[in-house]
């Protein structure tokens, strides 16, 4: 008897049908993927999120269009995870905190001199009542409200 098992075709021709970018689950819509929807029937609530890592057999993928206007059946919850189609970006105060953080580590001469004079206790929180906490250049500070 013959072997049944076919290897892969040595004169196999690419193809543009099959794309690597993961399309929108509707019949007939090829517009690309930007979000998936996950049905939790045991709680009758469709969960629309960002775009899975990798493809599931029981989620589906949406584009940008049907996911804004997807409606759930009657008695269902839809939960809208994270808007998607945004890309996140830093707000005004993570960047200030983010360039705060680089000055403080820039200078950790000029804060160990100031830190070792006068005060209770010589050390850096008698230097900054706001400081509770340091781990390397990090600070853990106490609210201003406090």
């Amino acid at each position: 008897m013959g072997e049944s098992r076919r290897g892969p075709l040595k004169s196999a021709v690419p193809s543009n049908v099959v794309s690597p970018v993961r399309r929108c689950s509707r019949t007939a819509c090829g517009r690309p993927a930007v979000a998936t929807l996950t049905y939790v029937y045991a709680d009758s609530t469709a969960v629309l999120g960002p775009l899975a890592t990798y493809a599931e057999p029981h989620c589906y993928d949406l584009c940008a269009e049907h996911s804004e206007r997807l409606t759930a059946p009657r008695g269902w919850e839809v939960v809208r995870l994270l808007d998607s189609s945004a890309p996140a970006r830093p707000s005004g105060d993570d960047l200030e905190a983010l360039a705060n953080a680089v000055r403080e580590a820039a200078r950790p001469q000029e804060r160990a001199a100031g830190a070792g004079g006068g005060g209770v206790g010589g050390g850096a929180r008698a230097a900054d009542p706001m400081e509770v906490a340091r781990r390397g250049h990090l600070r853990v500070l106490r609210s201003p409200d406090n």
